[in-house]
């Protein structure tokens, strides 16, 4: 499993806001273009947010599915976009000196499971996922300067 960590020096509410805003992903994902639409209830177990990503041309529209979670602390998703890849995803915040750290780990699952064992695969999702975080931070940073202001 691919892991990265991020301290952001908001609490883990304002980052919280941002994960459960289903319209927020298309913003912070990289790969991400847009998000088409939402289950009402999003982010309940079961809910759904519907997606398209890709790179340049190349677009795939699937969906992405809460599978747990617990309010400012965990979201686990399961993120789709085949035929490319089906993959699990843990978002984990932790409060930490006056901010969060958030812990972003992803695997490949269903039949792209055996690319978990892949050393480069790691590499690249570790890559993207520190530039996600990166987003996310500046995201949540967003949404705190205009509730203060």
């Amino acid at each position: 499993m691919a892991t990265i960590e991020r301290f952001i020096p908001v609490m883990p509410e304002a980052i919280w806001d941002v994960l459960a805003d289903p319209a927020e992903y298309g913003e912070w994902v990289v790969g991400s273009k847009t998000v088409r639409d939402a289950d009402d209830g999003f982010p309940a177990p079961g809910t759904r947010f519907h997606h398209a990503v890709g790179i340049g041309p190349l677009t795939v529209r699937d969906h992405t599915e809460v599978v747990a979670v617990e309010p400012a602390r965990l979201l686990r998703l399961r993120a789709k976009a085949r035929p490319v890849g089906t993959a699990a995803v843990r978002l984990e915040l932790e409060p930490a000196d006056g901010g969060t750290t958030v812990r972003m780990s992803e695997r490949p699952d269903g039949v792209f499971a055996p690319l978990a064992l892949n050393p480069f695969v790691h590499l690249v999702i570790k890559l993207r996922n520190a530039e996600s975080l990166r987003r996310l931070e500046r995201r949540a940073l967003r949404r705190v300067a205009r509730r203060a202001a």
